[in-house]
């Protein structure tokens, strides 16, 4: 899935430093006192107190000391840091125990556990100097992915958490390596904070479903890596792609630039809308109406469903004479209890839009087979969408 394309306030644009808060952390070492500028991508606060820990710190102690507030400095082995963070979580998930009740009840439970563990394992904390490296013992060399990530260094310390620096190395790998795409018969690459392509059946869907005119006018809206406005490029579209997140906007572009379609793809920054009309205007919108947490998981959640009611009740006065819409949406929030198959057609209908067709799949991501997850019975019988939307009374069959 891609990108959110409508900012939420609670997450401020991780490309742009200045709005963040610009906080520091204060801590005790060796006799004196030492201050680095603080950094979190999900906008969690810098902790007022700040003790410091290394290898001979367990996780009950690590507990007790998150619960209290305090973040806590490693300076220990890297690979110990890891670690502890592990077991930190294991404790905290053993800790908790299974919620019950229906799967909306389970869904906002999880929710409110991952929430949780975030925030205490959140308080684990290292030190990048001011090259972004870490001066720790069998430290991995961290700066190429904390340039991926944060951009160049500015010369000063920063400090972030364990989890978020762990996630930092992992979508560097991602970007690297890249994500295969059957339908490009090549991959994409994934930027940080940027929702990687990995559920290839939505992909499927767009490669495969008919255009309304041959080489038609594209609006892609959302891109998020630019995998579906590649795609559509691949078919002879001529696209333009937006995002409203600046990192997706360069990521897409990278991604098109390096599959040699920059004849055929446009990518701008805009909120939902270019300029213009379009004979096909596609959306995935993220599919779970649930407040996101982080700019990572905007690319899943939807806070009310508002990136999907504006692109239901914009669509028709975007579309060219003949044109049409491709909804492209899950349908596990219906089967979690979060939305209703009436409520969504009822917004189509609002809209002044009909559904000339809709095209199904099942997922194939692992997940869908993971019997100990409690959402397990809704992710099994998930359906993925290709709604074909159209103005008025042009529809034919549903």
């Amino acid at each position: 899935m891609k990108t959110r394309t409508h900012s939420c306030g609670a997450l401020p644009d991780p490309r742009h430093p200045q709005e963040q808060a610009l906080a520091t952390i204060s801590w005790s070492e060796n006799g004196s006192t030492h201050s680095a500028r603080w950094h979190s991508e999900n906008s969690a606060p810098a902790p007022a107190t700040v003790v410091v820990i290394d290898d001979r710190s367990s996780a009950k102690a690590a507990h007790r000391t998150a619960e209290s507030g305090a973040g806590m400095l490693w300076r220990g082995d890297f690979h110990a840091a890891r670690r502890l963070v592990q077991d930190l979580d294991r404790r905290l998930r053993r800790l908790r125990p299974e919620p019950e009740g229906d799967a909306a009840q389970l869904f906002h439970a999880q929710r409110a556990a991952r929430a949780e563990r975030a925030e205490l394992l959140g308080r684990v904390l290292v030190l990048l100097e001011a090259d972004r490296s870490l001066a720790l013992r069998r430290a991995p060399d961290v700066r190429e992915a904390c340039a991926h990530a944060y951009g160049p260094p500015t010369g000063e310390a920063m400090c972030v958490s364990v989890p978020e620096l762990l996630g930092v190395i992992s979508a560097h790998q991602w970007h690297q390596k890249g994500v295969d795409v059957p339908a490009l018969g090549a991959r994409i690459h994934p930027d940080y904070g940027v929702f990687s392509p990995v559920r290839g059946e939505y992909v499927d869907l767009v490669a495969e479903a008919p255009m309304p005119v041959p080489r038609p006018a594209v609006f892609d809206i959302g891109t998020g890596t630019g995998v579906l406005a590649a795609v559509l490029g691949r078919r002879g579209a001529n696209v333009v792609a937006t995002d409203i997140n600046p990192r997706a906007v360069a990521c897409a572009r990278a991604n098109v630039d390096r599959l040699g379609l920059g004849a055929q793809v446009r990518v701008e920054e805009a909120d939902l809308w270019p300029a213009g009309r379009a004979d096909l205007v596609v959306c995935n919108p993220p599919w779970i109406p649930a407040r996101p947490t982080s700019a990572l998981e905007l690319g899943v959640y939807d806070q009310d469903s508002d990136v999907l009611h504006r692109f239901l009740a914009g669509l028709a006065e975007h579309l060219a004479p003949a044109g049409e819409g491709w909804l492209v949406l899950s349908d596990l929030a219906e089967r979690l209890g979060l939305r209703t198959r009436a409520e969504l057609l009822d917004r189509i209908a609002d809209a002044g839009l009909s559904v000339r067709a809709r095209c199904d799949t099942v997922p194939r991501h692992p997940r869908a087979s993971d019997s100990t997850d409690p959402l397990h019975l809704a992710r099994r019988d998930e359906v993925t969408s290709l709604w074909r939307l159209v103005p008025g009374s042009r529809a034919g069959d549903r």
